[in-house]
């Protein structure tokens, strides 16, 4: 796994957003909760970027979120996603 870059933090929090709720067999929290899919596109905003910043804060300690943003370009066929802006916190502790 490290050989193929797995074992950057970035990486690492890019894999960890891209898991739904219940599909590790061994950990059934970790991932994001697929319900949010289903909501209003109002609620699902905040719903999604907190998923987001609690799973980075729990399974990732090494990043830390600067910045996360909901984007819809198209409400209507619920398409959504969230970009999140993460930052290694060794660099922040260097600054």
């Amino acid at each position: 796994m490290l050989a193929s870059n797995n074992g950057d933090p970035r990486q690492c929090a890019a894999n960890l957003l891209k898991i739904t709720r219940g599909e590790n067999p061994f950990d059934r929290i970790k991932g994001l909760d697929a319900t949010m899919t289903d909501a209003p596109s109002a609620t699902a905003q905040n719903d999604a970027i907190a998923e987001a910043e609690w799973v980075l804060e729990t399974y990732e300690p090494r990043v830390k979120i600067e910045a996360a943003e909901f984007t819809a370009p198209d409400a209507q066929l619920g398409d959504f996603s969230t970009l999140t802006q993460i930052k290694l916190r060794e660099e922040e502790d260097n600054e």
